[in-house]
């Protein structure tokens, strides 16, 4: 026997399973979607009517003011909506910065979730009762936390799992393929989301990597990797689900690849017109994650004028509730930069309160 025989370096066997399917998973406008339950169909439309909606209300706000920035996911609506549904009560999402669609699919009050783009805090909402961690505005960075809570609840036997989501831009980051290693290398209870929406701000994933697909990458950390039509929900929420599941019953992470387009531009900061065509725009919207699931409703003959009425009616007071407390103006207290930022203050940190608030007083004084 030689050095090459022992298991430490004997090769797995075992990568087969662990490829992607060749072409995104789909399952609207397929024989297999007449087994799809119409509540749950129902459910999504709901949520995809408002998400739509939100965003458009959300990015309106930014054009007055109200936002310092507003990142859409006008287009991506399926995965952000998916994510959130496929976890259960008991589970962590780990967002990026364009996901507070799908942190207010999972319940986070509108304003709340709204509120680090405003500028008004350090988040915005109470992560450890929301179970949805801060917005995360560096690539990446968020997976690793994932990663380190999902093995802490399978060590301490909680019944956990972690859904981090990422976009294609955030996979060129080395937080990504550390977080991926630990993951498959601690068994954790995790799941990879990558909404590939063609581009990182104005740079295309062909100049980001030459790997066929992202859900390939999961097979050299030894992970199975799936892709997906992301922009097909129903799609995206039985991979999610399947791989929550999976999670969850103990076989580890799973790397899941959801193949979507970010329709407006990167931020309103942002002239998209500059690295893209109208022409691919337009054949993106031609994808629409709603058309594609009123399609199949329409098909079934689950689509009327009472259920397009309420997903309406629901969307518009959720646009209404969100532009009137907007408009409000907050409360702030500058001394509150300084709260939670280390469980002890340092002394560089008690000397710049110090100083800010002594401005203030000179302030209110003069």
């Amino acid at each position: 026997m030689t050095v090459l025989d022992t298991p430490a370096w004997r090769p797995r066997t075992d990568a087969a399973p662990l490829m992607p399917d060749p072409e995104p998973f789909r399952l609207l406008g397929t024989p297999e979607a007449a087994r799809l339950d119409p509540a749950l169909l129902g459910e999504l439309y709901g949520q995809l009517v408002r998400g739509r909606r939100y965003n458009r209300q959300a990015t309106a706000l930014t054009r007055q003011g109200r936002l310092a920035v507003y990142p859409s996911s006008t287009g991506q609506e399926a995965c952000e909506v998916a994510a959130a549904l496929a976890l259960g009560a008991q589970d962590w999402l780990f967002p990026s910065y364009r996901d507070t669609l799908a942190v207010v699919a999972r319940g986070v009050d509108p304003v709340e979730a709204l509120t680090l783009l405003r500028g008004d805090w350090h988040t915005g909402y109470d992560p450890r009762a929301t179970r949805v961690a801060p917005l995360s505005t560096p690539l990446s960075t968020q997976l690793p936390h994932a990663v380190g809570l999902a093995h802490a609840a399978r060590v301490s036997g909680d019944d956990v799992v972690a859904l981090a989501m990422v976009g294609d831009g955030g996979t060129s980051e080395g937080d990504f393929h550390e977080a991926l290693n630990f993951a498959a290398v601690w068994h954790a209870p995790v799941v990879f989301l990558v909404q590939n929406n063609g581009f990182a701000i104005s740079v295309p994933l062909a100049k980001q990597t030459a790997a066929p697909s992202l859900a390939h990458k999961a097979v050299g950390y030894g992970m199975p990797g799936r892709l997906v039509d992301g922009n097909d929900v129903a799609a995206v929420h039985q991979v999610l689900t399947e791989a929550v599941a999976r999670a969850r019953a103990g076989g580890g992470p799973t790397l899941v690849e959801a193949i979507t387009y970010r329709v407006e531009a990167h931020t309103n900061a942002d002239d998209a017109t500059r690295y893209r065509t109208d022409d691919e725009v337009a054949a993106w919207q031609a994808h629409d994650p709603i058309a594609l699931l009123e399609r199949e409703l329409a098909g079934r003959g689950l689509l009327d004028d009472a259920l397009r009425q309420r997903a309406a009616d629901e969307a518009e007071a959720l646009a209404a509730d969100l532009r009137t407390r907007m408009q409000e103006e907050p409360r702030l207290d500058p001394a509150e930069l300084f709260a939670h930022v280390y469980a002890e203050p340092t002394q560089q940190l008690r000397e710049q309160e110090a100083m800010l608030r002594a401005e203030l007083e000179a302030e209110q004084q003069s």
